[in-house]
C-alpha cells in the first residue's frame, strides 16, 4: 500500500480575515486534518505549487485575487482543475452562490456556519473527489493522480511518449437540450470510442484516463498519435449523431433558448484534441508540463472547425495540426 494513502488530509484554508481562518483551521485540526493558510489568492496560487493540498477552502471577497478569480485560475490550469473548492461568502445572497459554483466551486457555506456543517462539507467533497479522482464512476477510467503517474512512469523509462488532452466541443449544449443524463451518455460514447481506438494502436499499450466531465487524456507513443486521433474522431462522430433527437440530427443543430429568451442554435458536438510529444527534438520532464501543454494546443484546437487535433510544433513532429471531418 502506498504510504501516502495514510496520511491526514491537507486543506488549505485562504481568508484574509485572521480570525476566521484561525477558526476554520482549529475546528480542522480537531477533527484530523492537517491545514495551511493563506491570506490571499496569489499567496494561495504559491501555497499550492509548493504543497499540494487535498481540498481548499476559499473566501469570495479577497484583495489581490479574489476566490473567484482563484477558482477560475485552478480549473482552468490541467494540473489542478480537480482540486475541489469550498467557497465561502460573507452573505446568503443567492448571487453570490451562483457565480461561486459557476466558476469552479464544488459547495458553498454561508457565514456565520458552525463547525459541524464545517466539518461535514469538507469531509463528503473529499470523499466524493476521491472516488472520481481514482476511477471515474461513469467511465471506470482512472482519473487524475493516476494519469500523473502513468505520464512519470514514461518520463523515467525514457522512452518517446506523446500526451493528448481531448474533451467534447459544445457539449453544455447538449445538457441544455436534453439534461444531464444524456450528457453522460455522449461523455460515455467518448470513452468507449476512446477505448477502441487506443486498443486499435496495438503495442506499446496506450493509457487512457478520465479527467472529468467530457475531459479526457490519453498517453501513448508519438507514432500512435495520428492513427489514434483519427479513429476516434470518426467515430465519436457517428455515436454522437446517433445520441441526438432524429429532428436535431437532421437538421444538424439543437435550437436553445439564452437568458433573454432568444433562441440561438448550436452546431452538432465534435472532438477537440491538444497533443504535446516528448522526443529527440525536445524531452519533457515533468508530467506537469507535458499535461499543460497539451491543455494549450487543445485551446488551439478548440479555434478550428470540427474535429481538430493540434500537436505542439516545438517538438519537432512535423505539421502541427491534423484537421478531421466527418
Amino acid at each position: 500500500m502506498d504510504p501516502a494513502d495514510d496520511r491526514r488530509d491537507l486543506i488549505l484554508v485562504v481568508d484574509d480575515d485572521e480570525d476566521i481562518a484561525r477558526f476554520v483551521e482549529f475546528n480542522l485540526r480537531l477533527h484530523g486534518f492537517d491545514v495551511v493558510h493563506a491570506g490571499d489568492g496569489q499567496e494561495a496560487l504559491e501555497v499550492i505549487e509548493r504543497q499540494r493540498p487535498d481540498l481548499a477552502v476559499v473566501d469570495l471577497m479577497m484583495p489581490r485575487i479574489d476566490g473567484l478569480e482563484l477558482t477560475r485560475r485552478l480549473r482552468a490550469d490541467p494540473m489542478t482543475a480537480a482540486l475541489p473548492v469550498i467557497m465561502l461568502t460573507a452573505k446568503g445572497l443567492t448571487v453570490d452562490k451562483v457565480h461561486g459554483l459557476s466558476a469552479g466551486a464544488d459547495d458553498y457555506l454561508v457565514k456565520p456556519f458552525d463547525t459541524a456543517e464545517l466539518v461535514a462539507r469538507v469531509s463528503s467533497t473529499l470523499r466524493r473527489n476521491k472516488e472520481f479522482r481514482e476511477v471515474s464512476p461513469l467511465t471506470g477510467l482512472p482519473g487524475n493522480s493516476r494519469i500523473r503517474r502513468e505520464i512519470a512512469d514514461r518520463i523515467r523509462g525514457g522512452t518517446d511518449y506523446a500526451v493528448g488532452y481531448i474533451d467534447i466541443d459544445r457539449f453544455k449544449s447538449v445538457n441544455d437540450r436534453y439534461g444531464f443524463v444524456r450528457g453522460d451518455d455522449f461523455i460515455s460514447a467518448l470513452a468507449r470510442t476512446l477505448h477502441r481506438a487506443v486498443v486499435s494502436v496495438g503495442l506499446p499499450p496506450a493509457f487512457l484516463g478520465h479527467v472529468g466531465g467530457d475531459d479526457f487524456v490519453f498517453v501513448c507513443a508519438p507514432d500512435q498519435v495520428l492513427p489514434l486521433t483519427s479513429r476516434v474522431s470518426a467515430d465519436f462522430e457517428k455515436a454522437a449523431d446517433a445520441l441526438y433527437d432524429p429532428s436535431d440530427r437532421e437538421r444538424g443543430f439543437v435550437e436553445l433558448p439564452d437568458r433573454r429568451g432568444n433562441i440561438r442554435r448550436a452546431a452538432l458536438v465534435t472532438l477537440s484534441i491538444g497533443v504535446s510529444v516528448s522526443d529527440g527534438n525536445k524531452r519533457i520532464t515533468s508530467p506537469l508540463e507535458a499535461m499543460t501543454t497539451a491543455s494549450e494546443m487543445k485551446t488551439v484546437a478548440k479555434s478550428q472547425p470540427g474535429s481538430y487535433v493540434a500537436v505542439d510544433r516545438r517538438r519537432g513532429v512535423g505539421d502541427p495540426h491534423h484537421r478531421h471531418v466527418k
